[in-house]
């Protein structure tokens, strides 16, 4: 049951049907190697048809995700886009393991942040998750309550490498978080790696305010936009966040889940 509200990874085919093409002599070996896991982490694909797993099929799925030639074939500009910190759910979210939208269907949903980093005090942090509820709330007529002991809702935490859900972090870079979607056990969960330098914006590092709303956007049940200006985009790309906010796609994308805010307005 818990894996199946998984969001942030899902099982990997063991055999791919047809290899890579690359544009000639713009990819080394590693870099060809390193684009293999990425579009078997990030594009899976449930489909039953013969080569809906290769990785040429992949590869057009994430071109055409990031607006990009959809051509097949792996240049440096995509080796671009695939180093950059990101998060760690999957870009396709076509599982068969989620018929419907997941979301809550109370209209209070409970919070505990049950480990902290170093990098910030104890008490930003709390300030910083709080803020980054209330970015998502402001446009729905759903409420956050923190708890300080027991099961909430939504776990919050931080950790490093092997944590207990059978997704563990790769350390400085590469994949900064991961969520759950909405649902019991692991359901609604959100992990940071501790191997990040994280900030509160004041100085350079992974900004913890925009990662935590992107991350408790999954918890509430969003996939990843190709919006490049919205929250859910799934690369991280932002160095100042403290006057951020969610783009018009971000705000759609929860109000069909939800509904709207009796008193809001669309900007």
């Amino acid at each position: 049951m818990q894996l199946a509200l998984l969001w942030a990874v899902c099982l990997l085919p063991g055999h791919l049907a047809l290899p890579l093409p690359q544009e000639a002599g713009d990819v080394n070996e590693l870099q060809w190697e390193q684009a293999q896991d990425y579009l078997k982490r990030f594009y899976l694909h449930d489909s039953k048809e013969k080569d809906a797993n290769s990785l040429e099929v992949k590869l057009k799925e994430m071109q055409k995700f990031f607006g990009l030639p959809v051509t097949g074939k792996l240049n440096s500009h995509i080796i671009e886009i695939m180093q950059k910190p990101r998060c760690g759910v999957p870009d396709v979210a076509e599982y068969s393991l989620f018929p419907n939208r997941p979301k809550w269907t109370s209209k209070v949903v409970t919070y505990r942040i049950i480990s902290y980093t170093s990098g910030l005090k104890p008490a930003v942090v709390d300030q910083i998750v709080a803020k980054a509820l209330n970015m998502w709330s402001r446009y729905i007529p759903l409420r956050f309550r923190r708890v300080s002991r027991g099961t909430a809702d939504i776990m919050i935490g931080f950790a490093r490498g092997a944590h207990g859900d059978f997704y563990p972090f790769d350390g400085p870079g590469n994949t900064l978080a991961h969520a759950f979607a909405p649902g019991p056990g692991l359901g609604g969960d959100a992990h940071f790696d501790e191997d990040e330098h994280w900030t509160d914006g004041s100085s350079l590092g992974i900004n913890f305010l925009y990662t935590a709303t992107h991350e408790l956007g999954h918890s509430l049940g969003l996939g990843h936009s190709s919006d490049p200006n919205a929250v859910m985009y799934p690369t991280y790309g932002i160095e100042e966040s403290q006057n951020f906010r969610l783009a018009q796609d971000d705000i759609d994308g929860i109000q069909k889940l939800y509904g709207k805010r009796s008193n809001y307005r669309r900007r």
